[in-house]
């Protein structure tokens, strides 16, 4: 992870692209302390749960909210200060929970797509794992705005200031192909 010291919020967004229906990760940060520091996990169809220092808080919404082209974009946001989690599927909010406040995130992690980490960069299980397509994935140290949340699904430049989708230094494992977005 990019940052210096702890982080005290975050900022995850992404956009996916698939067709299951089972339970699965889209983004997994883990620390050798805690295996879900943060995590982004889609459960079934219309709930998605962010996990923030291992304690989970479910959102639910109503499914089928994309784009006509079948692209999920989703934001996920926490203060450590207040504890409070946001989450936005499409540019619509959704009711915010309470998790973790005061809580502090290790920058001593690695962040995986597409699988949960059961222990540190490892412990994969298949069933969970992400089959479809993921682009965009950028991640702040601060707690967005909903501007900043509709540029970020609108396709506009922000500056990430931990993750940045654009310059991404990464390692592929397993059955994975880079390709154009499909638009």
């Amino acid at each position: 992870m990019n940052h210096n010291g702890p982080l005290q919020n975050f900022t995850v967004c992404l956009r996916y692209f698939t067709d299951l229906t089972r339970a699965y990760s889209l983004f997994s940060y883990a620390t050798r302390t805690k295996d879900n520091e943060i995590l982004l996990f889609k459960d079934r169809p219309g709930v998605l749960s962010l996990v923030v220092g291992g304690e989970w808080v479910v959102f639910k919404f109503p499914e089928n909210t994309g784009s006509s082209r079948g692209w999920e974009h989703v934001c996920a946001s926490w203060e450590s200060a207040t504890g409070i989690a946001e989450l936005w599927v499409n540019w619509n909010p959704l009711p915010r929970k309470g998790v973790q406040k005061g809580y502090s995130i290790s920058n001593q992690g690695v962040i995986v797509l597409g699988q949960e980490q059961d222990s540190f960069g490892g412990g994969f299980d298949a069933s969970q794992s992400f089959v479809g397509e993921l682009s965009d994935v950028c991640m702040w140290d601060l707690v967005t705005a909903m501007s900043d949340v509709r540029a970020a699904s609108a396709d506009l430049q922000l500056s990430p200031s931990v993750l940045n989708w654009g310059a991404l230094q990464y390692q592929i494992k397993g059955y994975v192909v880079l390709k154009p977005m499909l638009r």
